[in-house]
């Protein structure tokens, strides 16, 4: 069984800066990409940003330039850096990977809990 662990959420005034962390846990062989994803009130699930096991990373265009996705492959850990915060940027954000299952090899995609990010003033 595999669990992602999300934290770093709470509320934060527009301009301000917030860092999520999602750490995986349990019978991972290997991850080949970790990403967060975040579902505003009312609306759909949408793509953040998503980073490969080498690195490469992808971002939605709203946030381009202002949040920084970056992992850590040793720990099954990928963080968010979120700066100049906007109030439209208020969402539960949620960790998703792409795991690789030990001992069967299967991929699976996994899901965290989700961490709800609150900008406003």
């Amino acid at each position: 069984q595999v669990q992602l662990v999300e934290s770093g959420g709470g509320l934060v005034q527009p301009g301000g800066s917030l860092r999520l962390s999602c750490a995986a846990s349990g019978s991972i062989l290997g991850i080949s990409a970790m990403g967060w994803y975040r579902q505003a009130p009312g609306k759909q699930r949408e793509l953040v940003a998503t980073i490969t096991s080498g690195g490469s990373t992808n971002y939605a265009d709203s946030v381009k330039g202002r949040f920084t996705i970056s992992g850590d492959n040793a720990k099954n850990t990928v963080y968010l850096q979120m700066v100049s915060l906007k109030t439209e940027d208020t969402a539960v954000y949620y960790c998703n990977a792409d795991v690789i299952i030990a001992i069967t090899h299967r991929y699976l995609e996994v899901w965290g809990q989700g961490t709800l990010v609150t900008v406003s003033s």
